[in-house]
Formats: structure tokens, sequence, C-alpha cells
């Protein structure tokens, strides 16, 4: 394994594969997957199992990830796991590969579905490291080459580090990058009630806005009596209202919030014809943006399955599956008006907390039937702990349909202050260096 060098004194090969900051860090590594170069925001996901269902999640996209797990792909890769029909992240960066495959229901190595999609990697880098940098210098622009791309097209001499900084440099940012529109389905399409409920009348009907919806999350809602209609993003209102939908969801998704105003149009009208509403990740920051709050870019984020999130209705914390770079910037430990449009949907809290960093992870709306989170309940390959808040929506729309109130569903918060939170209308993790 070589170390982390600086670019003035890099030494490797046009064997090797490099990956290169945008601050200059280099690490010289072999190559993974796909020979070429890739580009995009360096993340790190904090998972020790589940790298199936992290690559094929459409929210990585344009991300390089680097698992801090050491080792990765032993049980290689099946046709039963993925959460969409591609692999979509721009690049992988992993410590140690897995020399064999050991799994009853594998049909690949990891390697060759990598190779297959065309992703480049590296591996056999001190990941350790990397991660430790990233934590404290935050997220970046990232490159990884190997193959014909260390080489010159004009001398057939090795590519200097600064040539490759350059293209680095050149790329561009997560902050200002509208992308839900690029992972969306293109036609809508249906998933049926499953499990128990298969084959029989839908107990309600869902339109789930997709952004980069992942497999399993129309599937939970479907194992519940569901019949969700999964949308394009450039669904209109009125092609929703023509579902007759129970409800609306908007799923998780990549890029910045604060470019995806068409969707927070497409929200406002949601909430203004009183649908009940769920949002998961991006779905979480569209709907803190429709109701009038900012979002900002956090400094490394939070990728993983273990973060700690206290429920403030409940009390409970649950450990629970992350993939967001960008936060809700809204009051911890009170209940304020909803800043849009002088509290045109009324009164709202931050029903979720990270226990971490006090970063925003949920929204409850007061008023009408709408609330959110920041991470992903439906949590394949886990952990589960968030599962209820599947649970908490169709009792949501079950409400509304019998007209009962909303209160019975979606409860006040147990306290408005605790000691690791601040009800002085911003976030305590918003700290002025993350915005």
């Amino acid at each position: 394994m070589v170390s982390q060098q600086t670019a003035s004194t890099a030494r490797y090969s046009a064997e090797d594969a490099v990956l290169l900051l945008e601050d200059g860090q280099l690490y010289v590594g072999e190559p993974y997957g796909a020979l070429g170069s890739t580009f995009g925001e360096i993340v790190f996901a904090t998972a020790m199992t589940g790298y199936q269902e992290t690559i094929t999640d459409p929210s990585y996209d344009q991300q390089i990830v680097v698992q801090t797990f050491p080792h990765i792909g032993d049980t290689g890769v099946n046709d039963e796991d993925p959460e969409s029909k591609q692999i979509w992240v721009a690049g992988y960066v992993v410590r140690q590969p897995s020399p064999n495959v050991s799994n009853w229901r594998a049909n690949d190595s990891l390697d060759d579905e990598l190779k297959g999609d065309g992703i480049v990697g590296i591996s056999n880098i001190d990941t350790r490291k990397l991660v430790r940098h990233l934590r404290s210098a935050g997220v970046m622009r990232a490159g990884i080459f190997s193959g014909d791309a260390l080489v010159d097209n004009e001398n057939g001499e090795l590519r200097s580090p600064d040539s490759l900084l350059q293209e680095v440099l050149a790329s561009p940012k997560m902050q200002g990058a509208r992308l839900y529109d690029h992972v969306s389905t293109d036609e809508t399409y249906t998933i049926e009630p499953c499990g128990e409920f298969e084959g029989k009348e839908p107990l309600f009907t869902v339109a789930a806005v997709d952004l980069g919806i992942k497999g399993m999350t129309p599937h939970r809602l479907a194992e519940r009596g569901c019949r969700v209609n999964v949308v394009p993003s450039t669904v209109t209102f009125d092609e929703i209202q023509s579902l007759n939908p129970d409800g609306v969801f908007f799923s998780n998704g990549p890029g910045d919030p604060e470019e995806a105003a068409p969707e927070v149009d497409l929200l406002r009208e949601v909430l203004d014809a009183g649908y009940p509403f769920f949002g998961i990740c991006f779905g979480n920051q569209l709907f803190g943006r429709a109701l009038g709050f900012d979002t900002y870019k956090l400094k490394f984020g939070h990728h993983g399955v273990n973060q700690p999130v206290k429920d403030m209705t409940t009390g409970k914390v649950e450990i629970t599956a992350h993939n967001h770079g960008f936060a809700v910037d809204a009051p911890i430990g009170k209940i304020v008006d909803s800043p849009y449009d002088n509290g045109k949907f009324g009164k709202v809290f931050v029903s979720h907390i990270d226990l971490n960093d006090d970063v925003v992870e949920g929204l409850q709306c007061v008023d009408i039937p709408a609330f959110s989170v920041q991470y992903h309940p439906e949590a394949a390959a886990g952990p589960h702990d968030a599962a209820y808040l599947f649970d908490r929506f169709v009792a949501l729309m079950r409400a509304h349909k019998a007209g009962e109130p909303i209160s019975t569903v979606l409860a006040a918060p147990t306290s408005l202050s605790s000691s690791n939170t601040a009800a002085t209308g911003q976030t305590v993790a918003a700290d002025k260096e993350n915005k």
C-alpha cells in the first residue's frame, strides 16, 4: 500500500491508479473496476454492509464514494439487492477488495460489476487517512485516474500531477448542481400491494415523485397495502391529481435543493390542496424550502447506516441510514409559524435531530397533514429502526380519509427544549463555517 503523497513529490506509474483531491492531496493505489478517469464530489460511507445498495443509490450520482470499512466485496453482487437499474456512483474507493466471492446468491464479483458499468475505482490506499482528512477539510472535488488517463496522448509520457489537478478543478461542484431530472424515471410505473396484501384491492393510492427513488421505498409502502404510482420528476400537479391519490410522497435524490425551484412549487401545490405528504432525504429538503426555510451544505455530510437520530415526538432514539450532503436550517426546540407566505402552511417544528451534530433530521406540520425525515427509513440493507415512519404515513392517510384530526397521528413534541438543542431560530449544527 502506498501512502498519501504531496503532488510535488508524487511517484506513480502507468500501471497504478491515482486519486487526486482538489486541495492537492494525492493517493497512489491499484486500479479497481474500470480503467480511465472520473470526477465528482468525494464522500465517505460508514456502512459495514450493503455496498451493493450503496453504489446503486441514485443519491450518489456524481459522487466518488469512499468505503470506510476496509474489506469490500466478500459477498459479490446479485440481482436482488440493487436499489435501481444501474450503478450511480461516479467513482469507488476501497482499501482492500475481497479476492473471493462467497455467497449463495452471488452471480458476479463487485470488481466485474464495476467494470461492466464503466465505474472507475481505486483500491489499496489508506482510506482511514483519507477519511480523517475529509472530516477535517470537508468534502471536495476529486478525480480518479488509471490506464490511458495517466498517459499524455501527444508524447506517450506519464502525465504530471499538475495536469491531473487541472481536470479536477475544472469539474463541476455539487453546490449548485441540478441532478434529480437526470436520475428520475422517464415514465410512470406502478407497484401493487404485496406480502399479505398481494392480489387485494389497495388500501390507499400513493403518488411517489421520483427524484432518485430507491427500489425498496415503494416496496415498503406496498407491503402496507398501498398502490404506489411512481411518477417522473417532470410530473405536473394536474397529473398528480388525475391519479386520485390518498397521499403524495417525495423521494430521496442527488444535488442541491436550492436548484429545485420547480419541485418546490409543485410541493406547495400539493400542500395547498391538502394531500397527506411524506418526504425523505431530498424530499425533506424540498419540504423545508416549500415551508420557507433555507438549506445549506454540510461540511462532510452524513453517509452510512449508523447515525443516531432522536424522534422528538416520542423521545425514542433510532439508528438510521443516511445519504445527504445538504440539510434544512430550521429552529430546533420550538414550534414556529412556517416562514413561507406569512405562515400559509401553519405551524411547524423540527421532529427529528441527529444526536451527533444536532442537524435537522425531520420536519412536521401541526395544521396540515405533512411530515418528512432527512434519512432513509426503507434502509436496505438496514437498520430498520425507522420503518415505523411508513406506518405513520399510512395512518395519516387513513385519518385524513376518515376526516379525523391529524393530531391523532402526528403527535406534538415531547419536549420543546433539551440540553443539546437550541431554540434560537437556527440549528446548532449550522455553524458559519459549514454554511
